[in-house]
């Protein structure tokens, strides 16, 4: 299994597997995204966040991101995780590898606490997060409208730094060094 950061250009393979669960309650979209503004997200995503994929044999089999959890300055020391598997390769441990590698660059970046929108049920997900550290902090009932019914969803929480008095402003992936992200990506997590 290799894991690195996406590309553009990996738009098309990713597009695919998140297609997979536009038809599910797994995402709130109820359309597929055009290519150009997948791409879009991707590019915008890599700004400030990690954004990983899973290839095996050279295959890409997944993919997870952060991206800012809310919009307002104050919430700038959290994000929020999201994770995408071909439906091929779930229950083989690669979603929890692509969570740890990006919650460890997040630490890095200076950020303080990842979270993640679950919709309910999905004890999958639930099991994957709190098997992370992950706790329940709450959940919004009849949060969302798809296929034809309302769907809660949970939200779980993870600290990851310290919560200083005086927290340094997080940095952007593109200020880490290189060497620290590959060493990330190349090395399994405990």
């Amino acid at each position: 299994m290799r894991y690195r950061l996406a590309t553009e250009a990996d738009a098309e393979v990713l597009l695919t597997i998140y297609g997979q669960y536009i038809e599910t309650e797994i995402t709130f979209e109820y359309r597929l995204p055009s290519l150009d503004e997948f791409r879009k997200r991707i590019r915008d995503i890599l700004l400030f966040y990690p954004y990983l994929v899973a290839e095996e044999d050279g295959k890409v089999i997944g993919y997870a991101y952060a991206h800012r959890h809310m919009q307002r300055e104050a919430y700038q020391w959290n994000a929020e995780l999201s994770i995408y598997l071909d439906q091929k390769a779930t229950s083989k441990g690669i979603g929890t590898e692509l969570a740890k590698k990006i919650i460890a660059i997040l630490k890095l970046q200076g950020l303080q606490k990842v979270c993640s929108g679950i919709t309910q049920p999905n004890h999958k997900s639930n099991g994957l997060h709190e098997k992370l550290g992950f706790y329940l902090i709450g959940t919004y009932r009849n949060a969302g409208f798809k296929a034809g019914r309302w769907y809660d969803v949970s939200w779980f929480q993870k600290d990851i730094g310290k919560h200083l008095p005086q927290p340094e402003k997080p940095i952007s992936l593109c200020e880490l060094k290189h060497e620290q992200i590959d060493l990330i990506l190349s090395t399994p997590m405990p």
